[in-house]
């Protein structure tokens, strides 16, 4: 079980992964929809703009998922959270519920699988 987001923590973790990140809905098929955005980190927010397809699943199920792939690191930052779509201008609000770093496949068995962002 998590606890609540240590929220200055994810932000500097967003900061050093830099702005590239993939964005996961779900597809009323309730299949993934995988799309890759630019995210910023804003008052506890993460905030992107997104397609059509992505508003919509996230309008419909607004569960989120952000992913920063490993960058010369041994972990992914793996961010869930809830989501608000502005329609109109594809815009979509995301309040960080959880938010993992999570060991990479080959990593070293000495780095720890799976360290949780959040308060001690």
């Amino acid at each position: 079980m998590s606890g609540p987001v240590d929220l200055d923590a994810l932000a500097a973790h967003v900061r050093e992964r830099g702005p590239a990140a993939y964005l996961v809905s779900v597809g009323e098929d309730q299949a993934p929809h995988v799309v890759s955005v630019e995210a910023t980190f804003e008052d506890g927010t993460l905030r992107a703009t997104v397609g059509r397809t992505t508003a919509g699943n996230l309008a419909r199920r607004p569960r989120a998922t952000f992913l920063w792939p490993p960058a010369g690191s041994d972990h992914s930052l793996i961010v869930d959270g809830t989501a608000e779509v502005d329609g109109a201008e594809g815009a979509v609000a995301v309040r960080p519920t959880r938010a993992v770093l999570h060991r990479v496949a080959g990593a070293p068995a000495d780095v720890p699988s799976c360290i949780a962002l959040e308060r001690a």
